[in-house]
């Protein structure tokens, strides 16, 4: 499957005339390719980002099978422009190869002859405030685990599970954790709801999980692009420590972390896994 990363943002410049700017930028993981186009604000259309991508296919060899896009402002256009052409545009904040790319061109942009001069973040995404997880998702009980690298990857994978999130580049040994690195977990009992959950969980495409300190505690999910969303709370000085190991075995695991649900905690089923993992401050 081919995959590229694109955005289409509104860098600091304009037009000789005046006029804002926007760009397009699309390139593959591997950033062995790469396309880029500006046009003015007023020509932004769905056919225009049609004809770019199409551009772009020819210029790779071929067209992508997916394009991930992270930023939600663009995600609607994309969507729109790719259709015609067949492929697939997902949300996804997993384009870090597009975010090394962008920073580049942030300090390249003031050198241009229309740069306008404004502080500018390319990476900068407005996030909401966290809301509570619908009250009839509510599972029956939660806590904090771990298993070894190498236990996770050795068994996890290979049950029933009916739903999964498995990306095989966040597989420990790709990542080169060793075998021993404590792989820190969340595991939502959910009872009745599990499978409900799971689908919500599911749709609302998981992204990394914190045990964010406070009054009370608690531990918030971020999702899709830039939502935000309140797991469960709690002041338990126990459950707390727990929370700040969690945290502190994410540093070690280069942020990979895992979630469990499951209907009960006999451990004969699970219902969903997801492997995911928090970029460090370097990845944006």
């Amino acid at each position: 499957m081919t995959i590229w990363q694109a955005d289409l943002h509104r860098p600091p410049l304009t037009s000789p005339s005046g006029e804002p700017l926007w760009e397009l930028l699309l390139c593959d993981p591997d950033f062995r390719f790469s396309y880029g186009a500006t046009t003015p604000q007023a020509s932004v259309t769905k056919h225009w980002v049609t004809e770019q991508v199409s551009l772009a296919s020819q210029r790779a060899g071929g067209s992508p099978d997916v394009i991930h896009v992270f930023r939600p402002q663009a995600l609607s256009l994309l969507t729109l422009g790719c259709q015609p052409l067949g492929i697939r545009v997902e949300p996804s904040r997993r384009t870090s190869t597009l975010h090394q790319w962008l920073r580049q061109r942030a300090k390249w942009y003031p050198s241009q002859p229309n740069a306008i001069p404004v502080a500018y973040n390319p990476l900068h995404i407005e996030s909401p405030p966290p809301v509570p997880l619908p009250e009839q998702l509510w599972g029956d009980r939660w806590g904090f685990t771990a298993l070894a690298a190498a236990d996770f990857e050795q068994t996890l994978p290979y049950e029933p599970i009916p739903l999964r999130h498995l990306p095989a580049e966040l597989m420990p040994s790709r990542l080169g954790l060793a075998s021993t690195t404590p792989l820190p977990g969340i595991v939502i009992d959910a009872g009745r709801q599990a499978m409900a959950l799971a689908q919500w969980l599911q749709a609302n495409h998981p992204a990394w999980l914190n045990a964010i300190a406070g009054e009370p505690d608690g531990l918030i999910l971020d999702a899709g692009l830039c939502d935000r969303w309140i797991i469960t709370t709690f002041n338990d000085p126990d459950v707390s420590r727990s929370g700040q190991q969690f945290q502190q075995r994410k540093q070690a695991s280069q942020g990979l972390h895992f979630l469990l649900v499951r209907p009960d905690d006999s451990g004969m089923t699970t219902t969903a896994l997801w492997l995911l993992q928090q970029p460090g401050k370097a990845e944006g």
